[in-house]
């Protein structure tokens, strides 16, 4: 990764101070959105059914190498999920092992990505089983296209596969498959080579070449099966399924409805002003999740609510100093600048061939001048009363903050709950918010 080095001095003559300085700020309240909170209490006796079941288990013979695939997501129960698959593959006999499947992520190194796994808490020690990291790819196959697909060359050895992966709607197209085993399989696997080549024709193909590539997989790659992974709204495991190898192509897009429908949302159709504490690799690929937020970097996805100004004001620690998405806001503070790894986030934003996430917004020296510059510059609107929603991140939207012009829809909301009154945001002597704070409400 790259050395940082944040000397700047940002607003040496206070202009910009001067001009924010006296922009009010409204008064927040803590609020409960509802979602469908169903999910797995026992997931090793889970995972252990899935093996048992036909078609699973019995695809695993003694003495048999079984790659693993492991994403840089942050899956809820990573760890555990994964250090039971291997626990089920030795009791069948098979030889498991660990391979970082994404893309380009971890800066494009196979040091960078095996960190990003043992971040996840995905660790040889834990989950009993070696990690085998390398970006080197072999070609596996020509997609009816005509293009090359090539995958991880550990796992291309291996005698079987076993595909592990969140199945979720994309952040930047629409298809029969977006995030998921496809994905994992076409992109995760072909690390940086295998995604260049299918990113290569931008997001407005992504649908076409993702199907193209997992099936061109499927026919030449001994994939034993799949294991799906759904969450709910609040990031918790909701589903775990094997799938057969042969039932991944029609199985996926049934899986992909169903996160859909237990997917959160923000809950209000026009927003002033959002503001995310922090982005970040381990919440989305996009750094913020734009079927959460709207802040799209394709026009091949769409929905949410409309947001005129976005402000991000951290990063989170998964992310290794990873700032993709910081591009999409429109103030950030120094805090996240000093964070930013370029060498982490320059080759995943090439491979994908989208570079507007990677930009650097205008930077503000503290959390409440970003709130008032986004107050000052947003335009038709009422600046006493903006429409304010402030998140955490986008993965956990279960509790939000809202300004008192949103009052009246949380009252008329049956998904909407009030949990503390409205009061002044809680700015330390620095005009920082407390982002570590456990208790959410400490950072209103």
């Amino acid at each position: 990764m790259s050395k940082k080095f944040r000397n700047e001095e940002f607003d040496r003559d206070g202009v910009v101070f001067g001009m924010l300085k006296d922009v009010p700020l409204p008064r927040m309240a803590l609020v409960k959105q509802h979602f469908d909170a169903s999910h797995l209490e026992d997931i090793p006796t889970e995972m252990a059914k899935q093996f048992d079941k036909a078609g699973i288990g019995n695809r695993i013979h003694p003495g048999m190498s079984v790659a693993i695939t492991v994403g840089s997501r942050g899956l809820a129960n990573i760890p555990l999920i994964v250090k039971e698959i291997v626990r089920n593959v030795k009791r069948l006999g098979g030889k498991p092992f660990i391979v970082p499947a994404m893309g380009s992520h971890g800066g494009a190194t196979a040091e960078g990505q095996r960190s990003i796994v043992e971040g996840l808490g995905v660790t040889e020690s834990f989950v009993d089983a070696p990690i085998r990291a390398t970006m080197e790819t072999v070609p596996v196959g020509i997609s009816p296209d005509g293009k090359e697909v090539r995958i991880d060359a550990n796992a291309a050895v291996a005698d079987g596969i076993i595909v592990l992966g969140r199945v979720k709607p994309h952040t930047a197209f629409r298809g029969k498959y977006e995030s998921g085993l496809f994905k994992m399989m076409a992109i995760g696997l072909g690390k940086q080579q295998g995604a260049q080549i299918c990113h290569d024709q931008g997001f407005g193909m992504m649908a076409h070449n993702v199907e193209q590539f997992g099936n061109t997989i499927l026919q030449s790659v001994p994939i034993l099966f799949g294991i799906a992974i759904v969450e709910n709204a609040f990031d918790e495991t909701a589903l775990i399924e094997a799938v057969p190898k042969e039932a991944i192509p029609a199985r996926e897009p049934e899986l992909l409805e169903t996160a859909r429908s237990l997917m959160a949302r923000i809950g209000f159709k026009d927003i002033d002003i959002m503001v995310i504490d922090k982005i970040g690799k381990n919440y989305s690929g996009d750094g913020m999740d734009p079927n959460i937020t709207a802040s799209y970097s394709t026009p091949y996805a769409s929905g949410g609510p409309n947001v005129q100004r976005y402000v991000v004001l951290d990063l989170s620690e998964e992310t290794h100093g990873n700032a993709l998405g910081a591009g999409q806001a429109d103030f950030v503070t120094k805090r996240l600048f000093n964070k930013l790894d370029f060498d982490a986030a320059y080759p995943n934003a090439l491979t994908c061939t989208v570079v507007s996430g990677v930009r650097v917004p205008l930077i503000l020296n503290t959390d409440r001048l970003a709130l008032q510059a986004a107050v000052f510059t947003c335009v038709g609107i009422d600046k006493r009363f903006p429409r304010i929603v402030r998140i955490a991140n986008s993965s956990h939207v279960d509790a939000i903050s809202v300004s008192e012009a949103l009052r009246d829809e949380v009252r008329a909301s049956d998904g909407l709950e009030f949990l503390s009154d409205f009061k002044p945001f809680c700015f330390d002597e620095e005009g920082n918010l407390d982002l570590s704070a456990e208790d959410y409400a400490a950072g209103l």
